[in-house]
C-alpha cells in the first residue's frame, strides 16, 4: 500500500498539478481527526510521514513533569530519565503511538482526502481555464435536459443553462449546436459551476460586435439594450465618427447584418434606434416606429419621468403589443414614459381656456356695472344743475 501511495501521489503531481507536499499536508490533518475520533485524544497528537517508505506515524507529544496528572500528555521524571538522563522538568518527549490498525485507517483517509483535492484541483482548472469566457459567446453542444436546466457540453465541462435564460420559442435536442453567453463562472462546495444564457441583453450586443466590424473596433458604439428574449429587442446607437451613420451600419446592406443577428435569436425583431444626447430626441427615437410629437419631462426633484404626445392615430402602435413598445423604450432610455394622445392633451387646454373665458365676462359685467352707476350719480346731478338753471331764468323773467 505505501508503494501504491507514492506512486498515486507522483501521478498526481505529474497529471493533475497536485503537489504531493499539499496532499501530504491534507492527508496529515485528515489522520488527526481520525485518531481523535478513534481514541479520543488529539490535543498532543501530530502524524509524520516518511517520504521514502510512505508510511504515516502518529506521535504524541508529552511534556515532562514531577507528578503526573494525566498520562495521556504528561510523562514523569523517573520514566523520561530512564529514556535518556539530559532530560528535565518541562521537556518534551515524542513517543509513536501509532494503532495496530493505523494502516488501514490511513488508506481510507488517503484515498479520501486523494478524491477531494482532485475535485479542488479540478474546480480551479476550470474556473481558471472558463473564467476569461466570462460575458462572451461561446459554442456548446447541448447534452440532456431536465426540469431545471439544460446543460451544455462546452469543452470538456459541461455548462447549465436555467430556465430563465432558455429562450422561449425554442426547443433544445441533444447534438444541437447553439451558442450562448457565458454569465457566470464559479464554484462551490461541489464542483465547478459555468452558467450560459440565450436571454441576456449582452447576448444581442455581442453578436452585433461579431456582425459589424465597426461596433468592434469601437467607432460605433451600442449604448443601451433592452430585450424581451423571443419577442422583440431595442438597442441604442451611436457613432463616434460623424461620417458614419451608426443605424445603417448596423443594418447592413440590404438589411445582411442585422438579419444575421435575427436569424441566431430564431426570429426575434430587433429595432435599432440612434441614440441622442438630448434626452426628448432619445425618447422619441426608442418609441420607433411610432411618431412623437412633443416630449414633456417632470419637475425637478421626481422620478425621471416623461409625458410623450403622440397623433391619435399612433397611440396604439406607440404603446404597442400589451405595452411592449413603450416598455422596452423606458427600459432603453431609463425614463418612466407616460403617452398621451394629442387630442387629450388639446381637450385639456380647450377646457383651461374656456373656464379662463367663464371667469372675464363675470370680471367685466362687474366694471360695467359699476361703470354705469357713475354715469347715472353723474347724469343725476347734471339733471339737477339743469333744472335749477331753469328755475333761475324763469324767475328773472317774471321780475321783469
Amino acid at each position: 500500500m505505501s508503494k501504491e501511495m507514492l506512486e498515486a501521489f507522483a501521478t498526481l503531481e505529474e497529471k493533475k498539478g497536485i503537489d504531493q507536499e499539499v496532499i501530504v499536508d491534507a492527508i496529515k490533518a485528515a489522520l488527526v481527526a481520525a485518531y481523535k475520533k478513534n481514541y479520543n485524544q488529539a490535543a498532543n497528537v501530530e502524524v509524520e510521514f516518511d517520504p521514502r517508505k510512505g508510511n504515516f506515524k502518529v506521535i504524541a507529544v508529552k511534556t515532562v513533569v514531577d507528578e503526573v496528572q494525566d498520562d495521556r500528555l504528561e510523562v514523569s521524571l523517573k520514566d523520561a530519565l530512564t529514556i535518556n538522563r539530559a532530560y528535565e522538568v518541562g521537556d518534551e518527549i515524542r513517543f509513536e503511538v501509532t494503532p495496530k490498525n493505523f494502516g488501514r485507517i490511513a488508506a481510507q483517509t488517503a484515498k479520501q482526502v486523494v478524491m477531494q483535492r482532485l475535485r479542488e484541483a479540478e474546480r480551479n482548472q476550470i474556473v481558471s481555464e472558463y473564467s476569461q469566457y466570462e460575458d462572451e459567446l461561446i459554442t456548446g453542444t447541448v447534452e440532456r435536459q431536465d426540469n431545471r436546466f439544460v446543460y451544455v457540453k462546452i469543452g470538456n465541462v459541461e455548462a447549465v443553462m436555467p430556465h430563465r435564460d432558455q429562450m422561449p420559442n425554442e426547443v433544445y435536442n441533444p447534438q444541437d449546436q447553439i451558442r450562448v453567453l457565458v454569465t457566470r463562472v464559479g464554484s462551490d462546495t461541489k464542483s465547478a459551476q459555468i452558467v450560459v444564457s440565450r436571454t441576456a441583453p449582452d447576448m444581442v450586443k455581442r453578436l452585433f460586435e461579431q456582425e459589424v466590424p465597426e461596433i468592434y473596433d469601437g467607432t460605433v458604439e451600442i449604448v443601451s439594450v433592452a430585450r424581451e428574449a423571443g419577442d422583440r429587442t431595442k438597442i441604442a446607437v451611436k457613432s463616434n465618427d460623424p461620417n458614419i451613420d451608426p443605424v445603417g451600419t448596423c443594418v447592413g446592406q440590404h438589411g445582411a447584418r442585422v438579419q444575421n443577428v435575427v436569424n441566431e435569436l430564431s426570429g426575434e425583431n430587433i429595432d435599432i434606434v440612434k441614440y441622442e444626447e438630448d434626452p426628448s430626441d432619445f425618447i422619441a427615437n426608442a418609441l420607433n416606429p411610432a411618431e412623437v410629437i412633443a416630449v414633456q419631462f417632470g419637475e425637478d426633484g421626481e422620478e425621471k419621468s416623461a409625458l410623450v404626445i403622440v397623433p391619435d392615430y399612433q397611440l396604439s402602435l406607440a404603446i404597442g403589443k400589451k405595452g411592449q413598445n413603450v416598455r422596452l423604450a423606458a427600459r432603453l432610455t431609463g425614463y418612466k414614459i407616460d403617452i398621451r394622445p394629442e387630442s387629450e392633451v388639446e381637450f385639456v387646454e380647450e377646457d383651461n381656456n374656456s373656464d379662463a373665458a367663464d371667469e372675464t365676462p363675470a370680471e367685466s359685467g362687474e366694471e360695467i356695472t359699476d361703470s354705469n352707476e357713475e354715469v347715472k350719480d353723474e347724469n343725476v346731478e347734471n339733471s339737477e344743475v339743469v333744472e335749477d338753471t331753469i328755475e333761475n331764468s324763469e324767475d328773472n323773467d317774471s321780475e321783469e
